[in-house]
């Protein structure tokens, strides 16, 4: 018999969050995830993927892959610090240090993991670390798990990293302190102000980290965020992922040769986890070869994000002060954002409402993710029924 107490805990807090319009309904994509979706029969337009440059069905990774398949087999086997590192994920590691213009990379599971992995592996209860007060929650969590004093500054607020980082500095009770941030904040779609913290970061001797998940393939022609600035040689941890832009699975950090070996021997997701199977590390490597050798994808996503942003702007709703194709329509209430998005479904557009815990309360929105996939008839479809929804609910 299962405990009352547990049954009595989920039945009164999940009631909670539908009343409050804060229960997230989960719809299984039937076939593949590309510009055009079916979920229970209907074809939906996209605009909740982080596939960015659509290479998540792409042919070439597709036939590297099922090649892998057949010469590696569907599992590594084992984890990397025993045999399951294949020479598939050295290729991928070297691909990438190259790729980011770093000595070395070490590749992991997925983002998440490499979050959780390299902050714990470096900081300590003797450390402080500096986060973005919009950072990612496997940002949050890996900070966490580390057991460093967190102190969170104010959303890009370069006076507030500032004043913080000497008050940590002049009290002289931590032997290491760490500046921590998103490339791109995937809520909003501004960039962190990289320059400008890379300034504070070597004025106060700080270890600078910066996740790049929703950077890398977006930014600097494709390199990310870092590459962007041109700040390679001065951040600490280049952190990014292979399931957004680079449309597989897995996460990686990129850094000195010394900080890449320090992590394959103290980072437990690296220890402790079986690796990526051979066809995501094959893919993964196609993808970047693709990225190393043309703009194509990257420019495509760049005037479809830009096409999308002014057409909806043009309409009255809010997008807030993106900066990247990531394109929030923000309208506020929790409920309202909901049945917004329950409305374009209707019409035709899967737009997935997000709200809180991912956003502060009071400012739900639907995120609209546009693709190098789409085309600009799929665009102009969205934005009519986004015209059509918006009148009707009083939104524009």
């Amino acid at each position: 018999m299962s405990s009352k107490v547990l049954q009595g805990f989920l039945d009164e807090n999940i009631a909670d969050l539908k009343e409050r319009g804060l229960y997230n309904e989960i719809d299984p994509v039937q076939g593949a995830n590309g510009p055009v979706i079916n979920i229970d029969g209907k074809k939906l337009i996209n605009l909740s993927s982080n596939n960015y440059l659509g290479l998540a069905t792409d042919d070439r990774l597709k036939k590297v892959a099922k090649e892998a398949v057949e010469t590696h087999g569907v599992g590594a086997g084992a984890v990397r610090t025993i045999n399951g590192t294949l020479d598939l994920h050295i290729e991928l590691e070297k691909k990438l240090a190259q790729f980011k213009g770093t000595e070395a990379v070490i590749s992991y599971q997925s983002g998440f993991n490499c979050n959780m992995a390299a902050i714990s592996a470096v900081m300590d209860k003797n450390d402080a670390i500096l986060s973005d007060a919009l950072n990612h929650a496997s940002i949050i969590d890996g900070c966490r798990l580390s057991k460093a004093k967190i102190i969170p500054f104010e959303h890009s607020n370069m006076d507030d990293l500032r004043q913080k980082a000497k008050e940590a500095v002049e009290s002289g009770n931590y032997n290491k302190i760490m500046v921590i941030t998103d490339g791109v904040f995937s809520m909003d779609g501004d960039v962190a102000k990289l320059p400008e913290i890379v300034e504070i970061a070597e004025e106060f001797d700080l270890i600078t980290y910066v996740d790049d998940a929703h950077g890398s393939g977006v930014l600097g022609k494709g390199a990310g965020t870092v590459k962007h600035f041109g700040l390679q040689d001065k951040i600490d941890f280049q952190m990014g992922t292979l399931s957004k832009a680079i449309g597989v699975i897995g996460g990686y950090v990129a850094g000195k040769a010394n900080l890449i070996d320090w992590l394959k021997v103290r980072s437990r997701p690296f220890l402790f986890s079986t690796a990526v199977s051979p066809a995501d590390a094959a893919a993964s490597t196609k993808a970047i070869d693709l990225l190393m050798e043309s703009t194509e994808l990257h420019d495509k996503l760049w005037e479809n994000g830009n096409y999308l942003k002014e057409g909806l702007k043009n309409l009255g709703f809010d997008i807030g002060d993106s900066e990247t194709p990531i394109t929030p329509c923000i309208i506020g209430d929790e409920k309202d954002a909901q049945q917004f998005s329950k409305r374009l479904n209707e019409e035709g557009v899967y737009a997935k409402a997000i709200v809180f815990p991912t956003v502060p309360r009071g400012t739900g929105r639907v995120r609209n993710m546009p693709t190098a996939a789409h085309t600009k008839e799929m665009l102009d479809d969205a934005i009519a029924i986004y015209e059509k929804v918006g009148k009707e609910m009083g939104l524009i």
